[in-house]
């Protein structure tokens, strides 16, 4: 590699020049059949994807804003309630509460994972909700409406913490439902169990994105829903597919939600290397971890709790003038994103919600000062060293440095 080659924030070439011959017979077995939407492909990837998840079905749906949307109807919440999600997510999580006829309230995420914090998601509930005396249901008492579902997120290929999360939601009667779209392969380790367990397999239900950039991406949209709960899994299956349990027989208003059989072929070839691929993110997160660490950086970097077998989806330091840091890093041609500038709740679409600045300080803190570095499978450690070092000679001695601890693995 010439130190003046670019470095990019994500290499969507590379992987697919490497499986070019195995995707395109996926095509070509398509073309050969006839067969586009559903059959198959579809039931063969679901299947797959089901077993790595460590769920009982998967259903395969357009992309993953259907797929939760789709998660939330099925489980049964109800038009006119509150679903708890965090403010530091992509919108997608919150759309998908919207155009399900419920409405988000977020809580604050704790300030080490960036996750849903357990003890906020406490504290709203006892603070600002009661149970109604006579259906029982957990009542916003500002709001005046119930609380029908907690959705946290598993951001960055980190997951929350769920046992807490858990241990709350049936305190209060209330399902839980994962966005689990950047969280491909993770695993959280349950103290209640004493066992891991994957993203996906916890809560009533989970959903999944295949949008190109994922971990697990399609080579166009794509979505699943995982779920152990067979009534829940056939309800998304008519959901997506115009409310039909069969051809012209509509047992509800649904949706054109299909995952294409070519996008499903494409995602179960790439299934059987993403195991190795998740692991070749955590070894290249741990490079970054030791070249910061050896650079006098330590505290830039984001790092995983014990509880958590992350799958770095992203890398995220934190740094104050970060867009400073951005524009050099870029004049070097090396590439990084940010993931996400302002918070859900300050945003001008979500201004109806009547949230003001300082609502949520964990999450308004860290929206300016996270930056994501290029990560990949593929990333040479040899680039990594030059993303480390331009970081290093371009951080000015006197530039604070906003410290998190950088947790080991248990």
């Amino acid at each position: 590699m010439k130190m003046n080659d670019a470095i990019p924030f994500l290499d969507l070439i590379t992987p697919h020049q490497e499986l070019k011959e195995q995707l395109c017979n996926v095509f070509t077995a398509a073309l050969e059949k006839g067969a586009f939407v559903g059959g198959a492909m579809v039931e063969e990837f679901e299947r797959d994807f089901a077993l790595f998840s460590g769920a009982t079905y998967c259903i395969g749906v357009a992309n993953g804003t259907d797929a939760l949307r789709f998660a939330i109807m099925a489980a049964g919440i109800k038009k006119d309630t509150l679903v708890i999600t965090v403010p530091n997510t992509f919108i997608a999580t919150t759309e998908a509460i919207s155009q399900a006829g419920a409405t988000p309230v977020f809580v604050d995420v704790n300030e080490r994972t960036y996750n849903m914090d357990p003890c906020k998601l406490r504290e709203y509930l006892e603070q600002q909700c009661e149970a109604d005396p006579g259906s029982g249901e957990i009542i916003d008492r500002f709001r005046m409406k119930p609380v029908s579902a907690i959705i946290p997120v598993h951001l960055y290929g980190q997951m929350a913490d769920m046992d807490a999360i858990m241990e709350n939601a049936a305190a209060y009667g209330l399902p839980v439902i994962e966005d689990a779209c950047q969280a491909h392969g993770a695993q959280y380790f349950s103290r209640a169990r004493g066992e891991w367990q994957k993203a996906g397999s916890i809560g009533r239900a989970a959903a999944f994105s295949f949008y190109p950039g994922k971990n697990l991406g399609a080579c166009g949209e794509g979505g699943a829903v995982t779920t152990n709960d067979p009534e829940i899994a056939q309800k998304i299956r008519m959901l997506r597919d115009h409310g039909q349990a069969r051809k012209y027989y509509h047992e509800v208003e649904g949706y054109n939600g299909r995952l294409d059989a070519i996008q499903a072929g494409l995602l179960r070839v790439k299934l059987r290397h993403l195991a190795e691929w998740n692991e070749r993110r955590r070894d290249a997160a741990q490079w970054y971890f030791e070249l910061l660490n050896d650079a006098g950086l330590e505290g830039l970097a984001l790092g995983e709790p014990a509880w958590s077998n992350g799958v770095y989806h992203l890398f995220v330091v934190r740094v104050e003038n970060r867009e400073e840091l951005m524009r050099r890093l870029a004049s070097e041609n090396i590439g990084t994103a940010i993931h996400y500038p302002v918070p859900l709740h300050l945003q001008q679409a979500y201004r109806h919600l009547g949230y003001q600045v300082g609502d949520f300080p964990v999450a308004e803190a860290a929206a300016p000062e996270i930056l994501s570095l290029p990560m990949f499978p593929q990333l040479g450690r040899d680039q990594q060293e030059r993303v480390v070092n331009a970081i290093r000679r371009l951080m000015s001695p006197g530039e604070e440095v906003i410290a998190r601890e950088m947790w080991a693995h248990a």
